[in-house]
């Protein structure tokens, strides 16, 4: 009789679970993240297959190439960086709005960037850098009020910049250089711009007044040649005032945004230390708790990793270099800066800033807060095969990255468990670049995977060749 009673309250606990799994999908059934998704992957040209497992039949992507999910199973990263995509990027992009990163440089995409975009209001990375991208950028890109990280740079975008750009007050790298960009430029608010200018080179001159960001064409220069030489002289005079000013104030103040724009220039384009957050040793001193031995992340050959946490609460690790000031030490710092600064990959860590005094050299990070592959292996619960098995292709993809896709060719030379980092998403991100070198370095031996694997004959390494140690190995 009891067992009649609770048949009707078992089906409604059923019906009610049932409708809360329906509420993720669409009347049709169908997940609306998979039609978005097949959306962007409709109107792309893939000659690798690397998109070759989404299914418009699947209900959950989450298992698909370059797409990342959180806990709760929404799609929340889409990386496909380097993988020689063409064609244009769908409008349906748009619909994916829990999306937090993406990342597509490095392709062979056309078109305009759709307006769409601005409906990602969770964003905070967008990289479409090194594309073939054409027209302006839309409006409804400074709806974007999450947004830190943002690269438009070496396209073949034109017109002028929005004005809603400066509504993103949140960014921290703004790069828009290698385009065909005129007219005035956004003027951001002094707590989030940081006048540092890293030059790249168009085919039409744009002069710049540091005093309203105003880009003025060289070809509205005044006729009169005695009012244009009295102009000139004053111009000349206050653009040494204010060089001379700029450079100072760049050195002294630490501003947490950058901005590069292009100008005019001949030269080779060179990596700048000042394109990283610079901070003061004593920030770093207070940050950690003066390196606290309670601080401490990890231990290596060359210096300790403290945690630390910055004035704004940001979580960090800071990487203290051993004899800082030794020639040995100063060249694996400077190695790191700019070779970090040049891999950019969702499966590589990002290098967050530096220090350098006479007698320090460190480096500074983001915080992993799921440790390192190293540490989750000896831990509790263990991580299960799924999770593993994501984690390998993760590591996988950042030294494919290194080793085949980044310009310059980047060797890691370390590659091990405690330097495979764990995001909050149990996502690989690789770190430790501290002994990489270019593939084309033809002074010095390269040593790979650490003591015991020195090729002394040879800088050119077999990139086949084993990368984890201790028979647990990666073949790339």
């Amino acid at each position: 009789m009891g067992s009649k009673k609770a048949s009707p309250l078992i089906l409604l606990v059923f019906l009610c679970s049932w409708a809360s799994v329906l509420s993720f999908l669409s009347p049709k059934g169908v997940n609306p993240e998979v039609l978005a998704l097949m959306g962007i992957k409709a109107t792309l040209k893939d000659p690798h297959d690397v998109l070759e497992n989404w299914d418009q039949d699947s209900v959950d992507p989450c298992s698909w190439n370059m797409v990342t999910c959180s806990p709760e199973n929404l799609v929340i990263g889409l990386g496909t960086p380097s993988q020689n995509l063409s064609g244009t990027l769908s409008v349906s992009i748009g619909n994916l709005t829990n999306l937090q990163t993406v990342l597509l440089q490095d392709n062979n995409i056309t078109g305009s960037i759709p307006k769409e975009v601005g409906k990602l209001s969770k964003l905070q990375t967008l990289d479409l850098s090194n594309n073939q991208l054409t027209g302006e950028i839309p409006k409804s890109v400074g709806q974007l009020r999450n947004l830190q990280y943002l690269r438009l740079n070496n396209n073949s975008l034109h017109g002028a910049f929005p004005p809603s750009l400066a509504n993103m007050t949140q960014l921290t790298l703004l790069d828009l250089s290698y385009n065909n960009f005129s007219g005035p430029v956004p003027k951001f608010s002094a707590r989030t711009f940081k006048e540092n200018l890293c030059y790249g080179t168009v085919t039409m001159p744009i002069s710049f007044n540091t005093n309203n960001s105003q880009a003025i064409p060289s070809s509205d220069r005044p006729k009169c040649h005695k009012l244009g030489l009295a102009l000139g002289i004053s111009i000349g005079c206050i653009f040494l005032l204010l060089s001379g000013f700029c450079t100072f104030i760049w050195w002294r103040r630490r501003h947490n945004q950058q901005i590069f724009l292009d100008v005019n220039d001949q030269h080779k384009e060179e990596v700048c230390l000042g394109n990283l957050n610079r901070f003061q040793f004593r920030e770093l001193q207070l940050a950690t708790n003066n390196f606290s031995s309670k601080n401490i992340l990890g231990i290596g050959g060359f210096g300790n990793v403290y945690k630390g946490r910055l004035q704004d609460g940001t979580l960090v690790a800071v990487k203290r270099l051993k004899d800082g000031n030794a020639a040995g030490g100063e060249m694996q710092f400077q190695t790191e800066v700019e070779m970090i600064s040049l891999a950019i990959h969702r499966n590589l860590l990002r290098l967050y800033g530096f220090c350098m005094t006479a007698t320090e050299r460190l480096l500074v990070y983001p915080y992993m807060s799921n440790g390192s592959v190293a540490s989750r292996l000896k831990a509790k619960p263990s991580l299960d095969w799924n999770t593993r098995k994501r984690i390998a292709l993760g590591a996988a993809r950042g030294l494919l990255y290194l080793h085949e896709q980044c310009d310059p060719k980047i060797i890691h030379r370390d590659v091990k468990a405690a330097n495979i980092l764990l995001d909050d998403y149990f996502e690989a991100v690789v770190g430790d670049f501290g002994l990489a070198k270019l593939l084309d370095h033809k002074d010095s031996p390269c040593d790979y995977g650490g003591e015991g694997h020195r090729w002394t004959h040879s800088s050119r390494i077999p990139l086949d060749r084993p990368i984890f140690r201790e028979n647990r190995c990666l073949w790339i």
